[in-house]
């Protein structure tokens, strides 16, 4: 019988006991008199005893009908102090992230995102670490890594985001011709700028080391932000991610996006992480903000 009883039966007896009588309860409960009075006599068949005295100056509750409204109060006070706790309670995402990514990610494409993700939440720090290697995010030198990568370790788990296309770009004012461009070999004339020995493995540092003349290379960056600088300053040609170089108005792509160069843009962390609230939002942002500049890493925009 008991187990049937309903927390709406013991709000409506706390309601008719705090306003001695049907019209106040209703009027409290946002019903109508007769709902009131129904649902009062169904509850009290259902416990099997008056819960309320029928007096000329109100309704009077028995003792059963005082218990359960001394009950529906102690469940209301334990329901706006749940709502209390709560309130005060840090139940969005918070604390610290440490992001590890490279300068080029950082400043042409990441900061904005990462403005944008503290707007949303603003409980959650970043302290990001930049650099080309890659720390470990197995033994927690960063919890989250953007890396472009094909390679980004069976141990961590993520999103491939995007493909990030390289081509070969010049300055616009120095007037390449048609036939130059279209040329490899006319283009291997020309002064370089490459990678240095730090980025020594990466796709496009290799192509320079196998189709250019040491004699033509005239500078080499440990920073592919600063091989994007190099070209503006005419110090010769020279791959560059197309997220970068299609940025700069002053540069101008020599040869169409070199599928050879390619390297997946990824967003990981470690599996024992990957379920914190502050690591999950981030992923789920940062990955949201990045898909939508798809096009522009992979040189279609």
């Amino acid at each position: 019988m008991h187990a049937k009883l309903a927390w709406d039966d013991f709000r409506l007896v706390k309601a008719i006991a705090d306003h001695d009588g049907l019209t106040g309860a209703a009027a409290a409960l946002s019903v109508n008199h007769s709902t009131v009075f129904r649902r009062l006599g169904q509850i009290e068949e259902l416990v099997g005893m008056p819960l309320f005295e029928r007096r000329k100056t109100g309704y009077v509750a028995t003792v059963a009908g005082a218990e359960m409204a001394a009950l529906a109060s102690r469940m209301d006070e334990d329901v706006t102090a749940f709502s209390r706790r709560l309130a005060g309670r840090d139940v969005a995402p918070s604390g610290e992230i440490r992001i590890t990514t490279t300068d080029t990610l950082h400043l042409n494409v990441l900061l904005p995102v990462f403005a944008a993700f503290r707007e949303t939440h603003p409980l959650i720090r970043l302290d990001v670490v930049i650099g080309n290697q890659a720390l470990n995010l197995s033994k927690r030198d960063a919890d989250i890594a953007i890396r472009a990568s094909d390679s980004p370790g069976e141990t961590l788990v993520g999103r491939r985001i995007a493909t990030i296309a390289w081509a070969i770009y010049g300055r616009v004012q120095d007037g390449l011709s048609a036939a130059e461009q279209a040329d490899p070999a006319a283009l291997y004339q020309h002064d370089w700028v490459a990678l240095g020995d730090q980025l020594a493995h990466v796709k496009a540092a290799r192509f320079v080391r196998e189709h250019v003349a040491p004699e033509r290379i005239a500078l080499k960056s440990s920073a592919v932000l600063g091989l994007a600088e190099a070209v503006e300053q005419g110090l010769g040609i020279g791959p560059l991610p197309c997220f970068i170089a299609d940025q700069r108005p002053g540069l101008v792509r020599l040869r169409p996006p070199n599928p050879d160069f390619a390297t997946g843009l990824w967003v990981l962390t470690h599996p024992d992480i990957r379920h914190v609230p502050r690591v999950r939002a981030f992923m789920d942002f940062c990955s949201a903000e990045l898909a939508r500049q798809r096009a522009l890493f992979e040189g279609t925009a």
